[in-house]
């Protein structure tokens, strides 16, 4: 797991938690907001969705 995926779940945990405090989401439906979330976060960071196996070759494309 590289920094880019711990971030990302470290930042789809607490949006997550945070929305359940506030009553968005409710604690048995983690599951389905959590992954949502999580590839939100992803795509953002990376620009590449999460688990798309692009990932790699579309962040060395940026370097050049």
């Amino acid at each position: 797991m590289d920094k880019y995926d711990k971030q990302a779940l470290q930042v789809a945990k607490e949006v997550v938690i945070k929305f359940i405090e506030v009553g968005r989401i409710s604690p048995s439906n983690f599951g389905q907001h959590f992954d949502v979330i999580y590839k939100d976060v992803m795509r953002t960071i990376t620009g590449v969705t999460a688990g798309d196996g692009a990932g790699e070759a579309q962040q060395d494309d940026k370097a050049e």
